[in-house]
């Protein structure tokens, strides 16, 4: 049985590399992935799809290796299989058979017995929301009900790891919503870790707390976003009245940058130990009214336009 330690990395990438043909695909990449819900960005043809296939067991590595919770992907991928899921980008039904049926049948490859099996599928679509439509065939079934019909068969036997290949692929917002909350609720029931794929940065900012940025088969960045968002610079911009040369020049004083950019408007950047009340206090000191006030932090589109320009 593979362990879980919060302590150690849930993926570990040692010297990665994968070739087809002459083209090298990923370039030795190295790391270490811990978190909840890892998100997992980049350009096409970044190398995304690859590593999740190489992780996954369909790619053998040229050189390098990677270990899950510890085991080996070269030596142990019958032991790590037992304990991952996968949710591929495409569709890949039976389309003649029913969804419980599908759902079963893969449970039983994953290594479930028949009944036990069975069980499962009816509880994993019920927790998606396709109780109901569990019966009907597979090709009868809208997109949003076969990304969930993906997600199910995904999670049917209780992996430790899942893999989410573009879960919100196409998905109306409510039906991208629904999805979204599962893959929270997954997040935080704290046994199961996910690594979501996407091209949509807005939805791996509302799951995610680790992401990896690959560009041209190489990692552009690896970082907990709450730690980056919370050592990034804030950036504040000011509507005033009755600014004053003095007021400017109190705000130099703290040791904040800052420009003026309009009418009564000024831009700055809070050093640390600078907080929103100083700004206030400045104000008020200098009869100065502050009429609105916006502050903001690095996003995730920061962080992945910045780790593209390097």
């Amino acid at each position: 049985m593979i362990e879980m330690n919060s302590t150690n990395p849930v993926i570990e990438l040692d010297q990665l590399r994968i070739v087809f043909g002459k083209r090298r695909i990923l370039h030795d990449i190295q790391g270490s992935l811990r978190g909840h819900c890892i998100g997992l960005l980049g350009p096409n043809g970044a190398g995304k799809t690859t590593l999740i296939h190489t992780l996954l067991g369909f790619h053998k590595p040229a050189s390098g290796t990677a270990r899950i919770f510890g085991c080996d992907i070269r030596n142990e991928s019958k032991r790590v299989r037992t304990v991952i899921g996968y949710m591929p980008e495409r569709d890949s039904f039976i389309a003649h058979i029913t969804c419980v049926h599908f759902v079963r049948l893969m449970a039983e490859l994953s290594g479930l017995p028949s009944d036990a099996a069975l069980e499962r599928a009816h509880e994993a679509l019920f927790y998606v929301g396709l109780g109901e439509a569990r019966y009907r065939k597979l090709g009868t079934y809208s997109l949003g009900m076969k990304q969930l019909a993906k997600l199910a068969q995904a999670i049917v036997h209780g992996p430790r790891l899942i893999f989410l290949d573009e879960p919100t692929n196409g998905l109306d917002p409510p039906a991208r919503k629904r999805m979204l909350e599962l893959i929270r609720e997954i997040r935080d029931s704290g046994r199961t870790h996910i690594v979501f794929s996407s091209h949509l940065l807005r939805d791996v900012e509302e799951c995610c707390d680790e992401v990896l940025i690959l560009k041209d088969g190489h990692i552009a960045a690896n970082c907990n976003l709450e730690e980056e968002r919370r050592a990034n610079r804030k950036f504040i911009e000011m509507e005033t009245r009755n600014a004053t040369p003095a007021f400017v020049d109190a705000i130099g004083a703290l040791g904040c940058e800052y420009a003026l950019t309009g009418n009564q408007r000024v831009k700055l950047v809070m050093q640390d130990g600078i907080e929103i009340r100083d700004l206030y206090k400045i104000a008020a000191a200098s009869d100065v009214q502050i009429r609105r006030l916006n502050y903001k932090r690095d996003s995730l589109e920061d962080i992945f336009l910045k780790a593209m320009e390097q």
